[in-house]
């Protein structure tokens, strides 16, 4: 490979690697807009009490948050913040007094935290369990919107036989009652009750009952993978960081989306999600519109930067809401709302057994998407379906390579023996070159007129690749959002769903099982022949471009890296087994030299 080819390469590489930094140097994102208040005050943290007398440290709350059509406001309160927590089998529910609803969720059987640091604080039993909506501005299943809701007085909470209650009576007359009954397998149901306990009408403004704030799982998580979603019954909307970002071909700067609002779409049900845990919310009535938007949320703290250097510095949620029109309550009536939630793992087995939504529903609360989607849900049951019988989900993944690797051999391996044969073919085809090298147009008409009498394709080595695009696309899908690879481990591998990260020089992490696959992968490319009128320089380029694959690949999941690596081997396999029939070989060069 000559210096201007190796020059080719390594600019490409290093513009690959270089090309999401450059853009955000030179086209900064647009600033997240302060959501908090007119003063622009900032959170802080302080002490608040819980009902049992003790104290909790707790987030204060904005006084108005305001954006869009209808302002997501909570009134300021005038008394310390009360929590009550109720735990059951699956999660612990912290409720608070200060907007009546939830403040967050922890989920028991999900720690915060997985990997090798995870496994030594498990000895210790100092494990924090993965959470939902914490650090969000505005509680779960909290109403804001209409300012006739809003005063500076807390809710009232209270234990009820199987769950929580919170109420307040307002000022102008009106009765606030949120109504919280813990159920099985994650889920729990929540009502809401505006009461005009007056003689007289009273009017409701436009409100929102705020379904929760998708936030980041830990304090490394950009939010690539969070978002919310919201159907109609029939068709599912994604709304995420690219969605408000509005960036022109996905990279430079455009004009950033302020709101989502759903309105002349009745919203069946909506969810907020980060990359392995939602809080989905299903109306007994479909809700007039969802409505969501992008919040900045607390920084870290100058000790978490020293804890953690790689601490995303500006984290963001989503906050999704249900919006309903205004409306005017006679003398005694009632406004009654009801939900269920779902607030817990992305586990598809435990969705299917919900029956909260449609087949196809499901689907997108998983987020497996549209093009591949069928793929990753295949892979998906195939691989719980493997450890059910005890495998680990490491092995779990090369066996499902191997079988797809089988179901695909007759059509791989007549691929293979034509890529031998059109190897063995080459003096004869390079003699055609040579011989009508001064007419292009007929030397590649008779190039293809002795590939099509030999029984060979130019197209033949590009079939096995062609192959595992459906099931690439399938496994990176489901991946983006498997629990059950968050924790898994594979030999040195202590998580497969992130970079097996071992450790790093100079801030760049090593990460072996994405350099295995490169090694793999230009292994193979070097024994794949060249297609026939290739030049050689363009010959020598694509043997090399594997190394773009593992630019690409690097820091992705170890559990795509590794799928990847272990069909490289097979084909490897296949293609030193493979052999061609050497009686056909010599009658076709005896052929070829008689013409």
């Amino acid at each position: 490979m000559d210096r201007k080819a190796i020059t080719v390469v390594v600019v490409s590489v290093v513009l690959l690697v270089l090309w999401f930094p450059l853009v955000n140097k030179f086209y900064p994102p647009v600033p997240i807009e302060q959501r908090i208040g007119s003063n622009n005050q900032s959170t802080t943290n302080r002490t608040g009490t819980n009902i049992d007398g003790t104290n909790a440290t707790v987030v204060k709350p904005p006084s108005v948050i305001t954006n869009g059509t209808v302002a997501a406001i909570i009134a300021k309160p005038s008394a310390p913040e009360q929590t009550l927590i109720l735990t059951n089998e699956w999660a612990r529910y912290t409720f608070t007094s200060h907007g009546g609803g939830l403040k967050q969720v922890e989920l028991l059987k999900y720690p915060a935290d997985v990997g090798c640091r995870t496994k030594e604080k498990e000895k210790q039993k100092d494990v924090a369990y993965a959470a939902l909506n914490t650090q969000a501005l505005v509680p779960a299943l909290a109403l804001t919107g209409a300012p006739e809701l809003q005063d500076k007085q807390p809710f009232a909470l209270t234990t009820t036989t199987s769950g929580v209650r919170a109420e307040k009576t307002l000022t102008n007359g009106l009765k606030l009652v949120h109504e919280f009954v813990l159920g099985t397998n994650y889920q729990f149901a929540a009502t809401v009750r505006i009461e005009n306990t007056t003689a007289a009408p009273l009017a409701v403004g436009a409100l929102e009952w705020v379904l929760g704030t998708a936030t980041p799982m830990s304090l490394r998580d950009d939010g690539l993978l969070m978002g919310l979603m919201e159907s109609d019954g029939k068709n599912v909307q994604i709304v995420d960081q690219a969605w408000f970002a509005n960036r022109t071909l996905g990279c430079f700067p455009g004009t950033p989306r302020q709101e989502f609002n759903s309105t002349g779409t009745n919203a069946a049900w909506g969810a907020v999600y980060n990359q392995f845990f939602t809080i989905t919310a299903v109306p007994q009535d479909p809700a007039p519109r969802l409505v969501a938007r992008e919040v900045a949320l607390p920084e870290p703290t100058a000790a978490e930067k020293v804890a953690d250097p790689k601490a995303f510095p500006k984290p963001v949620g989503y906050q999704a809401a249900f919006g309903y029109t205004a409306t005017v309550l006679k003398p005694g009536e009632t406004l009654k709302h009801q939900l269920t939630v779902y607030a817990g793992p992305k586990e598809y087995n435990t969705l299917a057994r919900l029956g909260l939504q449609e087949k196809q529903e499901l689907d997108a609360v998983m987020n497996f998407g549209t093009w591949f989607g069928w793929v990753a849900k295949a892979l998906l049951l195939s691989m719980n379906g493997l450890a059910a019988w005890g495998l680990p989900y490491g092995w779990a993944i090369v066996v499902i390579t191997i079988i797809i690797k089988l179901i695909f051999w007759p059509l791989t391996n007549a691929s293979t023996k034509s890529m031998k044969r059109m190897a063995e073919l080459q003096p004869q085809m390079k003699a055609l070159q040579e011989k009508y090298k001064d007419d292009s147009r007929k030397m590649n008409l008779k190039l293809m007129e002795f590939m099509k009498e030999n029984k060979v394709s130019p197209l033949g080595g590009c079939l096995p690749m062609l192959l595992q695009i459906p099931v690439f696309f399938g496994f990176y899908t489901m991946l983006q959002s498997a629990i059950e690879l968050r924790g898994a481990e594979f030999f040195w591998v202590c998580d497969l769903s992130q970079p097996d990260t071992l450790a790093s020089i100079g801030g760049f992490p090593i990460n072996p099982m994405p350099l295995l696959m490169g090694v793999t992968m230009i292994w193979q490319a070097r024994l794949t022949p060249p297609s026939p009128g290739m030049d050689p320089m363009q010959q020598k380029i694509m043997k090399y471009m594997p190394l773009m694959f593992m630019v690409f690949l690097y820091n992705f999941s170890a559990g795509l890296t590794l799928y990847w690596t272990v069909q490289n081997l097979l084909t490897i396999a296949q293609m030193k087994i493979t052999k061609v029939d050497p009686q056909v070989t010599k009658a076709v060069a005896t052929k070829a030299k008689k013409k």
